[in-house]
């Protein structure tokens, strides 16, 4: 709550000296309208510095077309609120074709401008653009300290893999009960509110860089992702044995070594190893004796088949990254 607060904080002081900045740099210009310099600042600040440059850049865009829109509009019909109501049709038109909405209102306060001087002249058309280049400048520049959170990011990381270890942990110990009763897979919950958060501090941190090729956290969570889908269809399958032959052991034993030796470095080469080893021993087992036998060494099979896939998933993303991790 504190670390909330103080971003709180922060980030208002943050918006509110942008604002001022802009306004104080209209006014030193001697610009009409300065106070809309400020608004044009807070109306730039995005989350990220990505998200406040790409807005930027759709908004002065969508800016040059008010000013052609409005001038035909005007020059044409005269300086009133029927011609505005046409300007806007057209311009809303424009930046709803291309994905301008957030500079519908914006641009278009700026634009009421020339409706209460009536005209649209040079001077006029001058002090327009530069209110709207204070303002966005003052807004990207607010935003230019934002960068990567690696505290953050790697704290979520280890929040959803801790979970799946507990979770990989727990299947090893109730592969070998029969009682089922309080496995009812809230873990997974937990998980997905883990890999969910991880994933959203990944974005904003993709979003607070410039370097199109820092994408290690992005994919080793939709890694994470897919190891988690694979990890509850793994869940299932333990749900559904009934007994606990003789093969449940081994392969619990199995679960449990990599809940223990799986980490975010590990490019489980060693573990597949193993997998292969255990997966060969299966293979020389006895026929099952009974229909019960029969039914759950076929889920244990599948199982096993699942756990396989679980680390190739993890083995493919070291191949790729793991040796050339970006930092």
């Amino acid at each position: 709550m504190k670390k909330i607060n103080k971003n709180l904080l922060f980030n208002t002081i943050k918006i509110t000296a942008a604002s001022i900045i802009a306004i104080l740099a209209a006014y030193l210009l001697n610009l009409e309208f300065a106070m809309s310099a400020g608004i044009v600042a807070i109306l730039s600040i995005q989350p990220t510095k990505k998200e406040t440059i790409k807005t930027a850049l759709g908004r002065f865009f969508a800016f040059i077309c008010a000013l052609a829109i409005s001038f035909v509009c005007f020059e044409t019909m005269g300086y009133n609120v029927w011609a505005f109501g046409v300007y806007l049709f057209f311009f809303i038109l424009i930046c709803l074709k291309f994905k301008w909405n957030s500079a519908m209102a914006m641009d278009s306060v700026l634009i009421t401008h020339f409706l209460s001087v009536g005209r649209m002249d040079a001077p006029m058309l001058l002090n327009e653009l530069l209110i709207f280049l204070l303002g966005v400048s003052a807004g990207i520049i607010a935003n230019m300290h934002l960068k990567k959170d690696r505290v953050a990011i790697e704290e979520l990381k280890n929040n959803t893999d801790n979970q799946m270890k507990k979770i990989l942990f727990r299947m090893s110990e109730r592969i070998l009960t029969e009682d089922m009763t309080d496995y009812n897979g809230e873990c997974f919950n937990v998980l997905s509110d883990y890999l969910h958060q991880a994933k959203n501090m990944a974005d904003v941190n993709y979003q607070n860089q410039f370097k199109k090729d820092d994408v290690f956290d992005m994919e080793y969570l939709k890694m994470r992702e897919k190891q988690c889908q694979i990890l509850y269809e793994m869940y299932k399958n333990v749900r559904r044995i009934k007994t606990t032959p003789v093969q449940a052991e081994k392969i619990s034993g199995f679960l449990k070594t990599v809940s223990e030796e799986y980490h975010k470095d590990n490019t489980v080469e060693e573990l597949l190893l193993k997998f292969q080893e255990l997966d060969e021993g299966m293979k020389n087992e006895p026929l099952p004796v009974d229909r019960s036998e029969f039914e759950d060494r076929a889920q244990l099979f599948s199982l096993l088949r699942l756990l396989e896939e679980f680390l190739q998933v993890k083995a493919e993303f070291a191949d790729r990254y793991i040796e050339n991790k970006q930092d």
